[in-house]
């Protein structure tokens, strides 16, 4: 079978990323270009400022891109696009600018689901083995999703209000950690013990997830502390979040995987990053004697790899996206399949 290369753009937050993946799991070359270091300094992401940034720098990041591959514009069998979820203005950039090139080049333009495209970040370098169970991590997700087939979604739980790495930011700021917050509360857990006693989130049978509840404990508890004069231990603090917020995490999987038959568990989305995250799902892994997939760590947070490898399989199906695609802040991975 002729070899498939895909370009993948991706644009849904505050990185300006494109890649070109072979047959769906070979990454020929790879580009990101982060705005990080511009949002740190307001705290977070300013929309505004994402979706302009984007604009001036989507064709540097494309010559990059190509300069990194032998392969040219008109070797690319397909464009893929993050069409939704995320910032609008941000989404609507690469949009447009991936409708342009499959114009110009006559290529076939694929729509692809952001949330969809981090579980196919475990596809680079790797076969997904069905049926299969996908913890998706993020800052704007946390959901249990079973898997039979590509494309075949079940989803079994998701957070009922905050997502996982919405609340580890709110923590961080809380604890006077710099954006972003993960990493940084990652790092300082490290260092500590977890002496804090903290509510155990959404303590159930259900494969949903609550995370307000232990982020509203934590901002009373450092505000009750700062009144009352005494020292918050902030490694320490960092280290009972963590390890509460995992717990759940593992828990629910846990539930999950006594219930469902199933040959892989896979993590994606920007938490799966968390080392203590990871150590705890390949333990839970290996209890239940099933494969363990976890994406690169730079294959964690937004990329355009996981989009073109995300889009390869509806390239098979020829499921192909027309001019009228637009961009959308928010959408269900069920939504369209």
């Amino acid at each position: 079978m002729k070899d498939i290369y895909i370009l993948g753009i991706e644009s849904s937050c505050d990185e300006t990323s494109m890649a070109i993946v072979r047959n769906g799991n070979i990454v020929e070359s790879f580009t990101v270009l982060s705005q990080m270091d511009t949002h740190a300094s307001y705290g977070g992401v300013v929309p505004e400022i994402a979706s302009r940034m984007h604009t001036e720098n989507i064709t540097m990041v494309l010559e990059e891109t190509l300069k990194k591959s032998s392969i040219k514009l008109k070797d690319i069998d397909a464009i893929a696009v993050t069409y939704a979820p995320g910032l609008l203005g941000s989404l609507l950039v690469g949009v447009e600018f991936a409708k342009t090139l499959s114009l110009i080049y006559k290529k076939p333009l694929i729509a692809v689901n952001h949330t969809i495209g981090h579980i196919y970040a475990n596809a680079i370098n790797n076969k997904l083995t069905f049926p299969l169970i996908a913890l998706v991590v993020s800052g704007g997700h946390t959901d249990l999703i079973l898997m039979n087939d590509d494309y075949k979604f079940e989803i079994l739980g998701s957070t009922l209000d905050d997502a996982i790495g919405e609340c580890y930011d709110k923590v961080a700021r809380v604890l006077g950690l710099p954006y972003p917050g993960g990493p940084n509360i990652d790092k300082m857990a490290r260092m500590g013990s977890p002496t804090y006693d903290l509510p155990k989130p959404v303590n159930d049978n259900t494969y949903n997830f609550s995370f307000s509840g232990l982020k509203s404990h934590i901002i009373n508890l450092v505000h009750n502390e700062n009144q009352r004069g005494n020292i918050i231990r902030k490694e320490d603090l960092a280290k009972s979040f963590e390890n509460t917020a995992i717990d759940e995490l593992t828990r629910k999987v846990e539930l999950a995987l006594n219930k469902v038959e199933v040959k892989e568990l896979i993590v994606a989305g920007g938490v799966s990053a968390n080392k203590h995250l990871r150590e705890e799902m390949e333990k839970v892994a290996k209890k239940h004697n099933i494969a363990y997939s976890i994406p690169d760590f730079k294959y964690c947070t937004d990329n355009a790899a996981m989009i073109a490898a995300a889009a390869y399989p509806l390239f098979l199906k020829k499921e192909f996206a027309d001019f009228s695609l637009n961009a959308k802040s928010q959408s269900s991975i069920l939504e369209d399949f």
